[in-house]
């Protein structure tokens, strides 16, 4: 199974999310794609197995995981500040892989339905999510 965990910025969420899998999943393979390598630098620190940085690395690894897991922001043209480029976005959103979406409601978006709850719960949400599809 490939876990692809995609961030940008300084790769808090990708960061979290991988210390986070690690602890529970050892034995997982993880993926850690950064949009600069700030991002990718802070994934690979948290314990990610191999790590890629920038457009085509997203693109590639989009097409053939089975769960990518990252902010709602990867699957929006020109967001993170526009680190995420429109190729990214529609790799992200095409890919056949399960995707769990980390809803941010920043880049000018607002999720619906969402709760106001801080990075820290999402991201023990997004860990559920994963739990019931392994």
């Amino acid at each position: 199974m490939k876990i692809t965990v995609i961030d940008g910025q300084g790769g808090r969420i990708g960061k979290s999310l991988i210390e986070q899998i690690k602890k529970v999943h050892p034995e997982l393979l993880i993926y850690a794609i950064g949009t600069n390598s700030a991002a990718t630098s802070a994934m690979m620190k948290a314990g990610a197995d191999h790590g890629a940085t920038g457009e085509n690395p997203c693109i590639v690894n989009a097409a053939d995981s089975d769960i990518i897991i990252g902010p709602v922001g990867i699957v929006f043209a020109n967001s993170l500040l526009g680190e995420i480029s429109p190729a990214i976005a529609t790799a992200v959103g095409s890919s056949p892989a399960y995707k769990i979406l980390i809803p941010t409601n920043k880049c000018n978006h607002h999720i619906v339905g969402c709760a106001n709850v801080g990075l820290t719960e999402y991201i023990r949400m997004a860990l559920d999510a994963l739990e019931g599809f392994l």
